[in-house]
């Protein structure tokens, strides 16, 4: 039997993992829905409302309370930047994994989270702890890179 503290610790890898594994699917759905639609743009809209819809839905299953409205507008101007990130990737990805496939997609979706984390964690930016860059972080990288080209330009 696997111990409580062991459990605390697997749990959000495991989740983290499958959300991960979302990814793929998601690109693959957005770029299905921005042929059907005609437009990326609108592919993205119509996502970002699902989105929302389902995000409703568990605030009330959940039974959530109401947002501490005040805080935010307190807080760094670049909290209110995750949303425009995510309409960017969902639009990318309604146009982009069509056209690049699945795996090259999300393979350059990776590549450059890995370099721009390291660059934020050294600088510790965003209020993150740094945490400083490192040969082995460097080379972590480097491999991705290398995947993200092999997978990109191999031969079918």
């Amino acid at each position: 039997m696997l111990s409580k503290s062991l459990v605390l610790t697997l749990l959000p890898v495991a989740i983290t993992f499958l959300a991960g594994a979302m990814l793929p699917f998601q690109a693959a759905s957005n770029g299905a829905l921005s042929k059907a639609l005609g437009h990326p743009l609108w592919a993205a809209l119509v996502s970002l409302v699902v989105s929302i819809l389902v995000l409703l839905f568990l605030l009330w299953l959940n039974k959530a309370p109401a947002p501490r409205l005040g805080e935010p507008f307190q807080s760094a101007w670049w909290i209110w930047t995750g949303g425009v990130m995510g309409a960017l990737y969902v639009t990318c990805a309604a146009a982009f994994a069509p056209r690049l496939g699945a795996g090259s997609f999300i393979v350059l979706v990776v590549a450059g989270q890995m370099i721009t984390a390291i660059v934020v964690d050294h600088f510790g930016l965003m209020a993150l702890t740094p945490k400083p860059v490192t040969l082995a972080r460097v080379l972590g990288v480097a491999l991705i890179m290398a995947g993200a080209i092999f997978i990109q330009f191999s031969k079918d």
